[in-house]
């Protein structure tokens, strides 16, 4: 049996980390066993759905690289749009089936009498369904009115009896009938209701598997029952542990970002949010945290999912995020970084190739302390760079400290005289010149870096010195928006402003 799912988001917004999740497993589960990923798009909620966020989600599920089989672009079995399908009537059809067999009837119950008839069961301490009203009204009672213009919705006559499934995560689960009540299968708008849509386009599209949210269970049992009515067999069902806060609320906007477009602008690669979301309510059987794509297809599997909820760490996320950073090509990331810089107005648009290549120089210094591209503008080495400000050792107070000492004020000193004598400055040259002022000024270590970081940096502290040296100077050759000073010009100016220029 080749094994077939689905993911199928309603168009309303943005995807929701939950549902991302939901994706995943669902992909995941797919590749493993080599089987069919399906994209369903569920557009009946003619309100809300609209074509852009479907593009907005086909965009974000492909940035992600969840790509599927079938789907709004073709597959055997479509159309994939429900609009679409309910266009052709595939649903009015399917309901003729069951009103003809006698496991369908007409509703004419008004708002007002379902809502009097809600209001009762919860008086009674009763779970609020449908009384039954019209589950017995004769055939000719029907058409005449209907005739009349009254209008109706269609409802689904659940058989007495247990309904029991197996979950593939939470193990058999069994609820009695008696507990549903009748199903609305179409609207009085003419319009399919959630649950007979996806029984139908299940069945239609073959469907062997449904893995979703554990808020699904309370619909599963009244679809069984409606795949039984339409003569299919029912898939096997997967119930996923529900996303939440690090509160353990349900996870929500007060939590901070919680669709997948947001991280995206943040600048996380998809491979960090992909790894992550997969460790949501599944463990590895390697115990591993990291993982590529081809690790996560390879090892997943339904059995590992756990019951319990899983919890969305930001903290966690970022360290995922910056263990793929790390292992990230460092062109890459200067391509993904660039739109953050030329935000911040660190960049020109559009940017030349050795200013990309800078930006690549820069990765490689910085990949290994930002978990996202969003981070670079404003990193301690981005601004040391980019940005620099004489005035800021003016406001540190333990590089004030350190002024106190006069050796401090004498390296600044002559480290800037030094400098402005000798061009180029490599890397080597950079490293002479230090020694010389470390001679010149009896001081060594920190008695000696120290100040030296402050002449080109005016901080206390950040990167090191050797690795943003020629970070500054080939910086300083570029045509920015802000020119970028050099080492012998920073140096000077530190100098001039301490008052202690040669």
């Amino acid at each position: 049996m080749t094994i077939r799912t689905r993911f199928a988001p309603s168009p309303t917004g943005s995807l929701h980390v939950g549902n991302v999740r939901t994706a995943l497993f669902n992909w995941l589960f797919t590749r493993h066993a080599g089987g069919v990923f399906i994209l369903r798009i569920e557009d009946t909620d003619r309100e809300r759905s609209t074509l852009e966020h479907e593009q907005g989600i086909v965009s974000e599920l492909s940035w992600l690289g969840l790509d599927w089989q079938e789907g709004t672009g073709g597959g055997a079995f479509g159309p994939y749009r429900q609009s679409e399908r309910h266009e052709q009537g595939v649903y009015r059809r399917e309901l003729g089936r069951l009103l003809d067999q006698g496991d369908a009837y007409y509703c004419f119950c008004t708002p007002e009498q379902l809502e009097a008839d809600r209001h009762a069961c919860l008086q009674a301490g009763k779970p609020p369904q449908y009384v039954g009203r019209c589950r017995d009204i004769p055939p000719e009672q029907v058409k005449k009115r209907q005739a009349a213009g009254e209008i109706s919705a269609s409802r689904f006559k659940v058989p007495p009896g247990k309904v029991l499934f197996q979950d593939l995560i939470r193990g058999p689960i069994e609820v009695d009938s008696s507990q549903i009540g009748d199903p609305v299968l179409f609207r009085s708008d003419g319009w399919p209701t959630y649950n007979f849509a996806v029984v139908v386009d299940d069945i239609q599209m073959k469907i062997t598997h449904v893995i979703r949210g554990e808020d699904h269970i309370s619909n599963t049992p009244r679809q069984i029952l409606l795949y039984r009515a339409l003569g299919s067999e029912p898939p096997r069902f997967a119930h996923l542990p529900l996303v939440l806060g690090m509160d353990h609320a349900p996870l929500s906007k007060r939590h901070g970002d919680t669709s997948l477009r947001q991280y995206r602008e943040h600048g996380y690669l998809p491979e960090a949010i992909f790894n992550y979301l997969a460790l949501l309510g599944w463990s590895s059987p390697s115990g591993n945290e990291v993982f590529s794509q081809e690790e996560l297809v390879k090892d997943f599997d339904l059995s590992r999912v756990g019951r319990s909820a899983g919890v969305f760490d930001p903290a966690k996320l970022d360290w995922i995020a910056n263990q793929h950073v790390r292992k990230a090509d460092p062109s890459r990331l200067a391509d993904l970084a660039v739109p953050f810089l030329q935000h911040r107005g660190d960049l020109p648009d559009p940017v030349s190739e050795d200013q990309r290549a800078w930006v690549a120089e820069l990765m490689q210094l910085l990949k290994e302390s930002v978990s996202r591209l969003q981070q670079v503008p404003e990193s301690d080495a981005a601004q040391i760079l980019l940005r620099f400000d004489p005035g800021m050792c003016l406001t540190d107070p333990e590089i004030q400290a350190d002024l106190e000492e006069p050796s401090c004020r004498a390296v600044i000193r002559t480290f800037a005289h030094l400098l402005a004598q000798d061009r180029p400055i490599d890397l080597e040259t950079y490293r002479r010149i230090a020694q010389e002022a470390g001679k010149a000024t009896g001081t060594k270590g920190r008695s000696l870096y120290h100040p030296i970081r402050v002449a080109l940096t005016a901080r206390g502290s950040g990167p090191e010195l050797n690795r943003l040296v020629p970070l500054i100077e080939s910086a300083a050759a570029l045509q920015l928006p802000r020119p970028v000073p050099g080492c012998a010009r920073r140096a000077t100016s530190v100098a001039k402003l301490l008052g202690v220029e040669a």
